[in-house]
């Protein structure tokens, strides 16, 4: 029996429940085929953190996911909680995760399943093989950056003010995740900014190159590439890339605009992921890409096969079982290759199942390849 490891549960809001149920029915599968057991916890964060406590995640449930071995998120928001001050709307509790747990890189990855070519509306052969990991810096930048907020000029106007501000070493710990990355890949690194406009990005090309260039990656190809041609490349010819790393607010677009071209966000898992600790530890949360689907939670509709990949995330970079985790990603190939869809993803001839229905069939595959 492998040693048990703490993993907490924040399902949220919308489909987040209904989704984290079928990572419910893979970890008993785990435990009785694999003898892998976690420790599980399960607390609030979003909406329903905001219902029960009048905060977006509570100071219980925050140092819950502090000291868990991994965080597995499912999504929160919904349109009942848009009129709430900022601090207490449902994105406040992600924020806080990722700030709190100071969860710098976010890993995105965009691979195009052959299943579901047909789905993206880009053609098939310029899909075909795609296998993308996008990492985000995700604790500094615009999003973080202060001064922030409105203003009222002496002469009364009115202005609101975002910063954009990093830090070398905020820069350079989110490159040498991505340079890692890349070793683990095909070794090469398109870094991103938009050094012809901004300072800051200026400072992220000299940082990153300095980085590149100080003798640790001479293994690793680097290129750099502004954020509006990075976007252009991606849907013209996005098999050029291996690993983008790129800022908060770039990363945030960039990501997006990679998911869209597999056909469905909600095929798209990802992860953030802290630094290494002393004892070897690292903080870390994974989630799907998707939001929370408030249009059709509770139906029985949503696709879980973002948030089981999610989940195969946590198995390798948490708890460094990669053969469980490729034994997730390619039964929910298998699923995909035998015709059964969620309605996000349907397409003709095919099997439309419900979001049970599309977790028992990824049990089936599971079974198929641990007999």
């Amino acid at each position: 029996m492998a040693s048990n490891k703490t993993l907490l549960m924040l399902p949220g809001d919308g489909i987040g429940p209904e989704i984290c149920g079928e990572v419910h029915k893979v970890i008993d599968w785990m435990d009785k085929r694999r003898a892998v057991s976690f420790d599980l916890k399960h607390g609030l964060v979003g909406g329903a953190a905001y219902d029960a406590h009048g905060e977006a995640i509570s100071d219980a449930d925050m140092q819950a996911a502090m000291d868990a071995d991994a965080v597995v998120f499912g999504a929160v928001g919904g349109p009942q909680y848009d009129n709430l001050a900022w601090e207490h709307r449902p994105e406040a509790g992600l924020l806080r995760l990722r700030k709190e747990m100071d969860l710098f890189a976010n890993l995105r990855p965009a691979v195009a399943f052959d299943a579901l070519l047909d789905a993206s509306t880009l053609k098939p052969d310029v899909l075909q093989g795609l296998d993308i990991m996008i990492v985000r810096e995700l604790t500094a930048g615009v999003y973080f950056g202060e001064p922030r907020g409105m203003q009222t000029l002496e002469d009364g106007t009115e202005r609101c003010i975002d910063t954009q501000s990093y830090t070398k070493a905020e820069i350079e710990r989110v490159a040498e995740a991505a340079f890692d990355l890349a070793r683990k890949r095909n070794g090469k690194v398109h870094s991103v900014e938009k050094a012809n406009v901004m300072k800051t990005g200026i400072f992220w090309r000299q940082t990153v190159t300095e980085l590149h260039g100080s003798g640790l990656y001479d293994d690793i190809e680097l290129q750099h590439m502004l954020a509006d041609n990075c976007a252009m490349q991606l849907v013209r010819n996005p098999k050029q890339f291996d690993v983008i790393v790129t800022d908060n607010l770039f990363g945030d677009m960039l990501s997006d605009v990679a998911a869209m071209l597999t056909g469905s966000l909600g095929m798209l898992p990802s992860a953030s992921l802290g630094a290494v600790d002393e004892m070897g530890r690292r903080k870390a949360l994974y989630e799907p890409v998707h939001g929370s689907a408030p249009d059709i939670a509770g139906q029985g509709m949503a696709n879980p096969l973002a948030m089981l990949l999610s989940f195969a995330m946590t198995l390798r970079y948490s708890f460094d079982l990669q053969e469980d985790a490729d034994l997730i990603e390619d039964a929910a190939q298998a699923v995909l290759a035998r015709g059964i869809r969620t309605g996000d993803i349907m397409t003709d001839g095919a099997e439309r199942v419900s979001t049970a229905q599309m977790g028992d069939a990824v049990l089936e595959e599971l079974d198929k390849r641990a007999a």
